[in-house]
């Protein structure tokens, strides 16, 4: 009996030490307008035992939803997969970077023989998992005002004034990594993840990868011998490139990339893998609640809107004599009209004469100044106010007071990951990691889909109003619905 047994627990042993893995990579970039460096899909199949796992990395905007990649894409290739490889609809992870770059009309086809060219490539491999730490290449966009709101950073809107804002939000410096050797120790596959949006290179520069497209590059180069760096999306909704709205020098995204792709490389050589990785996929999809105060918020910023116009005051002057009014006053306060001696006449008329213009310039600059600050809000409430009617809109049409989310688990190794098809802000994943106690654990958005942004309870009821709050199909309560079935799934997968 002890022979018996002695011979299953090898059995199991075994079975477990055998994973395989394939890679494969494909061009998708639409070639047709200026391009600054390539976009690409790439595939990664795993097999243990009975369980198959696909990763697909896309340098796109969102897996459906916006941008090029339509709403059926996940369908199409679920059920190809299935179809010619057998592979289950709920084993296939796709994310997205959500970089801005334009991806080619035929998707589907491309990923689909990528997914096919890994499955034929299939090797022995060992799995590590780790982490690295990158601060210098992010920053919350998200300020918080002395008044009690919240304003972000947008190439859409301007910022606010330096002397209301109070504090800036989180990031999450940590980097994700799973390491998958061939069983010679040579590397076949890195995939690394971090919450950052990608959009450090303006479109004026063509279609780009970004940073994540950089960064991959640096990885690749360094490791050579095929080995392929898959880049994951974290929780980076409201986490911008450091410096994004800087103006005093051309936007750049490869430094970034390459700080990151070194970062990554000098935590993968010192991981160690082991042959007998675990693999285990989880899907299920919860119903979350849609938003129902489009039409409350809507109003909101209407009555706002017609405050702040009433507050615009008439003056007698425009742009081309503020300017130089404006330099005169903040450089000479003392006497900004005429040299010195003109205040120092002893014919008290002149002085008198010159002081009362010094007096009235400067109102008339202190009313220019509150004029353009008021536009300003009002530029950001428009832009809001469009994704607010634009939501309203969509959740009308769509008859329904939830909509579905497709929450997705990976475990590779020590690895663990769980998914969520919003653009989820930092806070979130934050908490879910804080909450799981597990420093292999790890949470992405990006991920089989594409809901919009997926703000905090607090971010949404922000009384000032920023593109997470207000691009949004979900009601507050989402954020604890997800959250506890995040947990559950981590936690299932460390069983």
């Amino acid at each position: 009996m002890k022979l018996i047994c002695l011979l299953l627990l090898v059995c199991v042993v075994s079975a477990r030490a055998e994973m395989l893995a394939g890679v494969a990579k494909v061009d998708i970039t639409d070639r047709t307008g200026p391009v600054n460096d390539s976009c690409y899909a790439k595939a990664l199949v795993l097999k243990s035992g009975g369980e198959t796992a696909v990763v697909i990395t896309l340098d796109a905007v969102a897996v459906g939803g916006i941008g090029r990649i339509g709403n059926g894409f996940m369908a199409t290739v679920r059920a190809a997969l299935q179809q010619d490889l057998g592979i289950s609809p709920s084993s296939v992870v796709v994310n997205a970077s959500h970089c801005h770059g334009i991806v080619r009309g035929d998707l589907e086809p491309l990923v689909i023989q990528a997914v096919k060219d890994a499955a034929k490539n299939l090797v022995p491999v060992k799995a590590g998992a780790g982490t690295a730490t990158e601060t210098r290449i992010s920053e919350n966009r998200r300020l918080k005002m002395k008044d009690g709101s919240t304003v972000d950073m947008r190439r859409a809107y301007s910022m606010p004034r330096d002397e209301d804002v109070a504090g800036v939000g989180p990031i999450d410096p940590q980097v994700a990594l799973l390491r998958l050797d061939r069983m010679d120790g040579k590397p076949l596959a890195v995939l690394y993840q971090f919450a950052c949006h990608p959009i450090m290179n303006p479109p004026s520069k063509g279609c780009s990868a970004d940073y994540p497209g950089f960064a991959s590059k640096v990885i690749e180069d360094a490791l050579g011998g095929g080995a392929m760096a898959f880049f994951v999306q974290g929780c980076g909704g409201d986490i911008n490139p450091v410096r994004y709205k800087e103006v005093s020098r051309p936007a750049d995204a490869e430094p970034l990339g390459t700080m990151l792709g070194a970062t990554v490389l000098a935590a993968v050589r010192q991981m160690e893998t082991k042959s007998d990785a675990l693999l285990r996929v989880s899907n299920e999809t919860i119903v979350l609640p849609r938003a129902a105060d489009y039409v409350a918020r809507i109003a909101s910023i209407e009555a706002e809107q017609k405050k702040l116009v009433a507050s615009l005051k008439s003056t007698n002057i425009n742009f081309k004599t503020f300017l130089p009014l404006l330099l005169q006053h903040r450089l000479w306060p003392e006497n900004p009209s005429h040299y010195s001696q003109s205040y120092l006449h002893d014919q008290a008329l002149d002085r008198k004469a010159i002081t009362q213009l010094d007096a009235d310039n400067r109102a008339l600059v202190e009313s220019y100044l509150a004029n353009i600050e008021i536009m300003e809000r009002l530029t950001r409430l428009n832009s809001n106010l469009a994704l607010l009617k634009m939501h309203l809109k969509q959740t009308e049409a769509a008859a329904s007071p939830t909509l579905d989310a497709e929450v997705c688990g990976l475990r590779v190794g020590d690895f663990k990951l769980v998914t969520f098809p919003g653009e989820v802000t930092v806070q979130v994943g934050l908490n879910i990691k804080k909450a799981a106690n597990d420093a292999r654990a790890f949470v992405s958005g990006y991920t089989n889909g594409y809901i919009w942004y997926t703000p905090t309870m607090e971010q949404r009821m922000n009384p000032g109003y920023a593109q997470e709050d207000c691009d949004t199909l979900v009601a507050p309560e989402w954020q604890k619905l997800f959250e506890t079935k995040a947990l559950e799934v981590l936690r299932d997968l460390s069983r």
